[in-house]
């Protein structure tokens, strides 16, 4: 281990595999309600069963036609996302008081590290003001909704990679936005893989934040109980 990595706060690293939706959401609650000051920060990566989640002032007209897909209202910022197959979703439990990082400062890292993990292909991704999340071009391909307690954050961010990961886009109005065209990483050329992705978009989190990710055997005890 070099100096500067010796020196950074670690992380636990949790690959959930495929979950539900509602379950894992309450461990983040339970986990980010139960933490102190010593609870080392955690990075849960999961691969969702298709579901639609509303944010706390979502609008249900932003629903067009949710067909067998399942809709959840929940209790991050934002309006309307879809969670499914083929998309990376990973949750970012930090302290951000013991990080020294605002809330503004916690959303532009996460973009950052989107945007450089996807620059390992060669695509140019952007933010825009206002309206959290990646873009390529005029398209979407990651959004963002985050929800802070306490100094502590949970929700997170999901990234499209297999193009199965979209079509369920075209049921809703997302974030809100009628006619947004999303898009995945394999679209553009890059991997329909989220293995593939998985370490240079970790490493990506990792490096925006100063954090050591150590790998955590079994699902989080929240989850597990």
């Amino acid at each position: 281990m070099d100096a500067v990595a010796s020196d950074r706060r670690y992380a636990l690293l949790r690959d959930l595999g495929r979950q539900p939706y509602e379950p894992v959401w309450r461990a983040m609650q339970a986990f980010t309600d139960t933490r102190n000051e010593g609870t080392p920060d955690e990075l849960w990566l999961v691969e969702h069963d298709p579901v639609f989640t509303l944010g706390q002032a979502g609008k249900p007209e932003h629903v067009l036609m949710p067909g067998e897909i399942p809709v959840i209202h929940v209790d991050r910022g934002g309006q309307v996302t879809y969670h499914g197959p083929g998309q990376i979703v990973v949750y970012p439990l930090l302290d951000l008081k013991r990080l020294k990082i605002g809330v503004r400062d916690y959303v532009c890292r996460i973009e950052q590290a989107l945007i450089d993990t996807l620059a390992e292909w060669n695509i140019d991704a952007m933010r825009r003001e206002g309206a959290p999340g990646v873009y390529v071009g005029a398209a979407k391909i990651a959004a963002l909704g985050i929800r802070v307690r306490r100094g502590c954050t949970f929700h997170g961010l999901a990234f499209n990679i297999a193009p199965e990961s979209t079509a369920p886009f075209l049921r809703i109005n997302p974030c809100g936005y009628q006619g947004l065209q999303v898009i995945a990483l394999q679209d553009l050329g890059g991997p329909s893989s989220l293995e593939a992705v998985k370490p240079v978009l970790l490493e990506a989190l990792a490096h925006q934040f100063g954090l050591a990710l150590r790998h955590a055997d079994g699902l989080p005890a929240q989850l597990a109980a």
